[in-house]
């Protein structure tokens, strides 16, 4: 599907349904804040009635690598009641000692996992969370995959995964 047939999509939803519907050709909407205020931002918008977004969708993490030295993570939310959504970037440290952001579970428990998946893959540490460990590798695996300058090791007890 091309932009023209997705802004066509777009209009004909507008209106036949009487939505606001925008048509965005390039970015995401986000909103940026810096890491020491993600607890902050994460209370008002879970518990101000003004907006509540009940529904944590997901956390994702890109590992921008060693010569940029960070990686971001991006908080998806939406107000299932107000039919809204937003996401929210901040960005930290990519070094594994200061690789660590707060835990945003004591708002939504799905974040538990969330943050347990990018603790195994990436090395991030989500202070206040109440159990992180990993979730789909061994407990024993060495390193994080999903970085960007993660060696694999050619043998995990005997067994060849490097081919």
């Amino acid at each position: 599907m091309n932009f023209t047939e997705t802004e066509n999509i777009q209009k004909a939803l507008v209106q036949k349904l009487k939505i606001n519907a925008r048509y965005i050709v390039a970015k995401q909407d986000f909103i940026e804040i810096d890491p020491t205020d993600l607890k902050e931002v994460m209370s008002v918008l879970f518990s101000n009635p003004a907006y509540y977004f009940d529904l944590l969708n997901c956390i994702t993490c890109i590992d921008k690598g060693v010569e940029e030295g960070s990686m971001t993570l991006t908080y998806t939310l939406s107000s299932i009641t107000k039919e809204i959504s937003v996401h929210i970037k901040t960005s930290i440290k990519r070094d594994l000692k200061d690789a660590r952001i707060q835990s945003v579970s004591k708002f939504w428990a799905t974040a538990d996992w969330h943050e347990r998946e990018i603790y195994d893959l990436f090395g991030v540490q989500f202070t206040n969370h109440k159990d992180l460990r990993r979730i789909l590798l061994p407990a024993d695996w060495e390193g994080h995959p999903l970085r960007k300058d993660y060696q694999e090791a050619e043998k995990y007890h005997s067994i060849i995964i490097k081919y």
